[in-house]
């Protein structure tokens, strides 16, 4: 769940294990399935991420007490920046998940990148980290190849919705998760993963579920079609695809683990011209690859990584 994985030790491999490059391709190409889980489950806002939180806490709640049994409870103020954390992670659920019905499951992962400039222009605000030039000169290009992803400048018309505020409000995920990547990078908690994830989880749960209200109620019974999906969804495309890359990345230098990610964007536009059909316009393809490029340059930073995390790069 979230960028938990990320804060999972890896483990020695074994002589003739996987490339952990293979792992991570399969990790993005997993994760790129998530945008198209949540179309096809054709149901609220409000009721996918009631369910894809509820699902991944079932199986977290199992790890998490094992956890705590090994290694004790964190301490009351961690639980408090694990809830803080998770309620924005809900913000982020709820307004992305709006997106994607808005924009289209492709482009709706596109916008979310916008987190890779928010997070150091948090990290500056709230911890006085300096600003690499590189990200002051992306920031205007960023911004135009997000407008043209979104649609602004002419989008999709399979798409459901408007472009402008669809386009806005993958802006607010993106800056939503980042505001989740700082607190929980600015923790010690690698060491109660598990534990961290799934309180995070359930306050996405409840926070997300009330914003998500604003597009429309829970739909308690979706059928069982729905139901299928927002299962794949859950433990498919967002426990399954971080596992594999929380055990990837750890083996993998920053530029290569960053590089590999930019494929999960990507697949996520291809993913939704096959499956759902969805024909974004040449000038959406056109700011699909600026905001890929940019990301990329953003990420591939030759400083080593803040506590050895993973790239700053969706958690879809």
């Amino acid at each position: 769940m979230g960028s938990g994985a990320g804060l999972l030790s890896a483990q020695s491999a074994p002589e003739k294990s996987l490339d952990p490059r293979w792992t991570a391709v399969g990790g993005a190409a997993v994760l790129s399935l998530t945008a198209a889980f949540t179309k096809l489950a054709d149901t609220t806002s409000a009721t996918t991420v009631f369910y894809r939180c509820l699902i991944a806490a079932v199986p977290l709640a199992f790890l998490a007490m094992r956890e705590i049994s090994r290694r004790g409870a964190p301490e009351h103020g961690d639980m408090g920046l694990y809830v803080l954390a998770g309620a924005l992670l809900g913000i982020d659920f709820a307004t992305w998940t709006q997106s994607v019905a808005m924009v289209g499951a492709g482009i709706g992962t596109v916008l979310n990148n916008a987190q890779a400039l928010a997070v150091p222009l948090l990290a500056w605000v709230f911890f006085r980290e300096r600003i690499p030039m590189r990200f002051v000169i992306a920031l205007p290009v960023m911004f135009a190849g997000l407008a043209m992803a979104g649609g602004a400048l002419g989008g999709d018309s399979s798409a459901d919705g408007s472009p402008l505020v669809g386009t806005a409000l993958g802006l607010v995920s993106g800056i939503a998760y980042a505001g989740y990547i700082v607190i929980v990078g600015s923790m010690r908690s690698g060491s109660r993963p598990y534990t961290q994830v799934l309180v995070s989880t359930v306050a996405a749960g409840v926070v997300g579920t009330a914003v998500a209200t604003v597009w429309g109620g829970i739909d308690i019974a979706p059928g069982l079609e729905s139901i299928g999906w927002l299962v794949a969804l859950a433990l498919g495309g967002q426990m399954l695809g971080w596992l594999l890359i929380g055990t990837a990345l750890p083996a993998l230098s920053a530029p290569v683990g960053a590089s590999l990610l930019l494929l999960q964007p990507a697949l996520a536009v291809l993913i939704a011209m096959v499956l759902l059909h969805e024909r974004p316009t040449s000038l959406q393809l056109v700011g699909c690859v600026l905001v890929v490029a940019v990301v990329g340059a953003v990420s591939m930073s030759p400083r080593p990584r803040r506590g050895g995390g993973l790239p700053v790069l969706p958690e879809r």
